[in-house]
């Protein structure tokens, strides 16, 4: 199904969902919150074992075939606003077709569990 009635939402260059990146730090910025915006360098989204272990299991939970290949196009040209890391959660603002918000909500390790893998 289309999010519009004469079919898909129009395509957004990359230069243009930058450009309202940058307009949306700046504006998060002016009313005092703090962002923290993904810059990637190279190819490499990630830089830890944990890293690589957290983008591992959230491929194993995908649903739609396009999700995670456009979360990962869209962190790696800068769209990725604002990534909150907390316990039990991650948040981020992203600059897609629109400007949207995304959380990933995280259950607690048994400690037992825990043990056996520290």
């Amino acid at each position: 199904m289309s999010r519009y009635y004469g079919g898909w939402a129009p395509y957004v260059s990359v230069a243009e969902r930058r450009k309202k990146a940058a307009r949306e730090v700046k504006k998060l910025r002016k009313k005092g919150h703090v962002v923290a915006p993904i810059e990637i360098e190279g190819r490499k989204i990630t830089t830890t074992f944990w890293g690589d272990a957290w983008c591992d299991n959230l491929e194993s939970y995908h649903d739609f075939e396009n999700r995670l290949p456009r979360g990962r196009a869209y962190v790696r040209n800068g769209s990725v606003i604002d990534l909150q890391i907390s316990q039990m959660k991650v948040k981020a603002m992203v600059s897609g077709s629109s400007i949207y918000k995304v959380s990933v909500g995280i259950a607690a390790v048994p400690k037992t569990q825990w043990k056996a893998i520290c």
